[in-house]
């Protein structure tokens, strides 16, 4: 038999398989021909819990309304094209030659991370040139991954055009590969009518239902092991799910509607190691358990405290509460200076926004990065503009935006800003 063949009485379903001759079609189901599909997931910032939830703490991740967007078109000259604007990346396969692919090694993978050599196998349908970078290679290994791996259950894998452009950006600890793979798995499911398109006519956004988000989330976490070998799951569960996530050891669930909470995010552009950090961290727990191991714990009552503060917003938001949750960013940024986590860059911030009345901590792993300031709704026009260009000032990059945004949604191509639907439209 050939290798695309199952022993009989393996348990898995039978599916129609590619890459076993026939003629290649390019058959979208029929309504699917034409449509051109748009899709956005949210970035992610860590409100309270970075470094404690390595040991077994409890994190708050949130939604950040810094979205991708993806446009997915449909075609049929016989190629699946990727553009990635914002990484200057353009390519194109060949649909016959990817047809012939044996991606019988796709079969198991919705579930396990793959071995090496279907990394390898991947690579090679790939075709890299030599001078290819790292951040190239993973883009394109996930949207190979992914439309391989959902899009073998068709006829034929359908030809398209996939566009990607996020105002996320990229190596900043805000979950920008898991948005961009969250957006790949909504758009590929969808196309092959795994899902539903859930844009009903006349409405701006579609949302899926749960059942459909949860295997949007499965396939992006296959997509993120592809990017990051070992992930968390958190970036993409809070990207497919938007609104705010606790996890713990593993263990991820959904806030009931969280407060959209306006922010500024700043990015100090100071790089760092998450790695070398979270060492540090582990270091200095071993060095000193009685100063450390309180801390962490400290830190994981500021997040619980922060959720319980959440919930009592959901009713009634009132300006003690954001009083409480100023104070929350403030002891949770002396703590994590106490870890070693911080830096001369995010205490400038600090004490920037400080001089303008505003609380502000890092978010991910510190060392540089990002930070982000909450404002208050009771705060004046000119003095969130004057933080912000005190901030611009010290050379950082600076976004006012919310929190606890939406997860991935469906739009009407009318319901996006210009910009967006320019940068799409490759202009």
């Amino acid at each position: 038999p050939h290798s695309g063949a199952r022993a009989p009485g393996d348990g898995a379903p039978e599916r129609p398989r590619l890459g076993s001759g026939g003629a290649v079609a390019t058959g979208f189901p029929g309504a699917m021909l034409s449509e051109v599909l748009l899709v956005s997931a949210p970035g992610k910032v860590i409100l309270h819990g970075e470094h404690a939830v390595v040991h077994g703490k409890v994190a708050l991740a949130v939604a950040l309304n810094l979205r991708t967007f993806l446009r997915l078109q449909p075609h049929s000259y016989g190629k699946v094209g990727l553009n990635l604007p914002n990484l200057g990346i353009k390519r194109a396969w060949d649909m016959a030659r990817l047809q012939l692919l044996d991606t019988s090694f796709l079969e198991r993978a919705g579930n396990t991370a793959l071995t090496p050599e279907q990394v390898e196998k991947l690579k090679e349908a790939a075709g890299f040139p030599e001078d290819c970078t790292d951040h190239e290679r993973l883009a394109v290994l996930a949207f190979l991954y992914l439309y391989l791996s959902i899009c073998r259950s068709q006829r034929a894998l359908p030809s398209l055009d996939i566009t990607v452009w996020s105002e996320l950006p990229p190596g900043a600890g805000l979950g920008s590969s898991a948005a961009y793979s969250v957006c790949l798995a909504a758009a590929f499911l969808t196309v092959c009518e795994e899902i539903p398109n859930p844009l009903k006519d006349g409405e701006a956004t579609g949302r899926w239902t749960a059942e459909n988000l949860e295997l949007i989330n499965k396939w992006a976490f296959q997509g993120e092991r592809m990017i990051h070998g070992n992930p968390s799951g958190v970036d993409n569960a809070v990207s497919t799910w938007g609104g705010a996530l606790r996890y713990q050891q593993g263990k991820i669930s959904s806030l009931k509607r969280p407060p959209a909470l306006q922010i500024l995010l700043i990015n100090t552009k100071v790089p760092r190691s998450t790695k070398a950090l979270v060492a540090g961290v582990r270091s200095r727990l071993l060095k000193f358990p009685e100063i450390v191991a309180p801390l962490l714990t400290s830190i994981d009552a500021i997040s619980l405290e922060c959720e319980r503060v959440f919930g009592e917003m959901a009713a009634a938001p009132t300006p003690e509460h954001y009083l409480v949750l100023e104070e929350l960013i403030d002891m949770n940024q002396h703590h994590l200076n106490a870890l070693g986590v911080g830096h001369a860059s995010l205490d400038q911030l600090c004490q920037v926004t400080m001089a303008h009345g505003l609380h502000s901590k890092l978010t991910g792993a510190g060392g540089g990065g990002c930070g982000i300031t909450l404002l208050r709704p009771d705060l004046e026009r000119p003095e969130v503009e004057a933080t912000k260009q005190a901030l611009t000032n010290c050379g950082f990059d600076c976004w006012e935006t919310s929190i606890g945004a939406p997860g991935v949604s469906m739009h009407a191509a009318a319901s996006l800003d210009a910009p967006v639907r320019q940068a799409l439209d490759g202009l």
